[in-house]
């Protein structure tokens, strides 16, 4: 609650949750629906998930009912089908794909097909620095140059950068890229799971001078 409050005081426009048992920063519905309803209604509630391995539909509702989610961030082993997002999609909510920065460095765009009809269904593609093996959480910048060329390419999509951004080279990451918008978990916390107030506010702060 108070990493989450911390957050929008200092002007955040999103929070995220972790719903992935194998991360340091796994949390559960019930805890994140306690802090969803004291947050205020123009923030974004984001719920983080890996892949599937939340089950079906229902899985999917439950934890999205409880939580009190308005968007899903997902990642996957690269560029989803259009069929893997089907049951995503059909929860009703904003919906940021990520995509590992390795795979789309060296143009591996999966099954980007999907573009055409997804457009209107995906809100943002998120650029993380993970990669197959590790899919997000890695604290490591990718290179920002080389993504602006691939990314010009396929500028369908808004895109959100991530990975290894801190309050000292967000303003870079913007200046290169251009993004709709940045994410950032590691670059300000004080150990995995508890965020730093004063890096939290710093963070915006410099977000909002370069924008």
């Amino acid at each position: 609650m108070e990493d989450a409050l911390t957050a929008v005081d200092a002007g955040a426009d999103a929070v995220g949750f972790v719903f992935h048992p194998e991360s340091l920063r796994n949390v559960s519905p019930v805890i994140v629906g306690t802090i969803v309803s004291q947050l205020p209604a123009n923030v974004e509630k984001v719920g983080i998930f890996v892949g599937d391995r939340v089950g079906g539909i229902a899985a999917k509702q439950r934890i999205v009912h409880q939580a009190g989610l308005t968007a899903i961030q997902l990642y996957a082993n690269g560029p989803p089908t259009l069929r893997t997002l089907k049951e995503w999609i059909s929860l009703e909510r904003k919906l940021f794909v990520a995509w590992p920065a390795d795979r789309v460095l060296r143009g591996r765009f999966g099954g980007f097909k999907w573009r055409a009809e997804a457009k209107e269904k995906v809100s943002a593609i998120l650029l993380d620095s993970g990669s197959s093996s590790q899919r997000g959480g890695t604290g490591k910048v990718f290179d920002w140059a080389q993504a602006r060329t691939v990314l010009a390419t396929i500028g369908e999509f808004n895109f959100v950068v991530a990975g290894g951004l801190t309050p000292e080279n967000v303003d870079e990451a913007i200046r290169v890229l251009k993004p709709w918008g940045v994410d950032v978990v590691s670059g300000v916390e004080a150990r995995p799971g508890k965020k730093d107030a004063e890096k939290v506010r710093a963070f915006v702060k410099a977000v909002r001078a370069a924008g």
